[in-house]
C-alpha cells in the first residue's frame, strides 16, 4: 500500500512537472504581454544591454558606435518617473520642462539630439525594436551626429515600465552608467 501511495505521488509530482501555462490571449486574440519585472540592481546590467543593441544596429549600418553617460542617464530617469507620476507618455514634464530643458539640468555638457519614450509592460529590447518599426524613432537610434546615449526606465508596482532614451552630441566626455 505505501509502495503505491508513493508511486502515485511521484507520478502526480512529474506530471505537474510537465505541465505548461498556455498564454492568455485578449479579446483581439493576441497573446496577453507578460510582465517583464526588473530586479533593484539591474539597472546597469540593462543600460548596457541597450547600449549593445543599439551600437550593433549602428555598426551595420555604418554608424558610429554611442557610449553611455551618465548625465544623459539621469535626464532620462527623471524623465520615466515623471511620465509614470502624470501617467502618459509624452515628451513634456509635469512642471513644463522639454527634453532639453532636462538635458541641461542634468548638467549634459553637448547638444541633446533626440529623445524617445514608451509605456510598456515590454523588455528594453523588445521596445528598442518597436522604436526601429517607427521612422521617427528610429532616427533618433541611428543618428550620425550622437555619440552619447542615456537610457533609464521606472517601473510601477503593477510592472508598467516607462522607458526612455535619449541621445546627444557630446563634446568628447563620457561617464559610467550611474544616477
Amino acid at each position: 500500500m505505501l509502495r503505491l501511495f508513493s508511486t502515485v505521488i511521484f507520478a502526480a509530482f512529474t506530471l505537474a512537472a510537465c505541465t505548461t501555462t498556455a498564454p492568455q490571449y485578449g479579446p483581439d486574440g493576441k497573446p496577453l504581454p507578460r510582465v517583464y519585472r526588473i530586479a533593484a540592481g539591474d539597472t546597469a546590467k540593462i543600460q548596457y544591454r541597450m547600449l549593445d543593441s543599439v551600437n550593433a544596429l549602428r555598426q551595420v549600418r555604418g554608424v558610429a558606435p554611442l557610449q553611455l553617460n551618465a548625465q544623459l542617464n539621469a535626464a532620462a530617469a527623471t524623465h520615466s518617473r515623471d511620465m509614470s507620476v502624470q501617467n502618459r507618455p509624452w515628451h513634456f514634464g509635469s512642471n513644463g520642462s522639454s527634453p532639453i530643458d532636462r538635458v541641461q539640468r542634468a548638467g549634459y555638457p553637448g547638444t541633446m539630439l533626440g529623445e524617445n519614450i514608451s509605456e510598456t509592460y515590454e523588455t528594453e529590447l523588445e521596445t528598442l525594436a518597436a522604436w526601429m518599426e517607427q521612422p521617427d524613432t528610429a532616427n533618433v537610434v541611428m543618428d550620425a551626429r550622437a555619440r552619447d546615449l542615456g537610457f533609464a526606465f521606472f517601473q510601477e508596482p503593477n510592472g508598467k515600465i516607462w522607458w526612455t532614451m535619449v541621445t546627444g552630441a557630446g563634446t568628447g566626455l563620457s561617464a559610467t552608467a550611474g544616477f
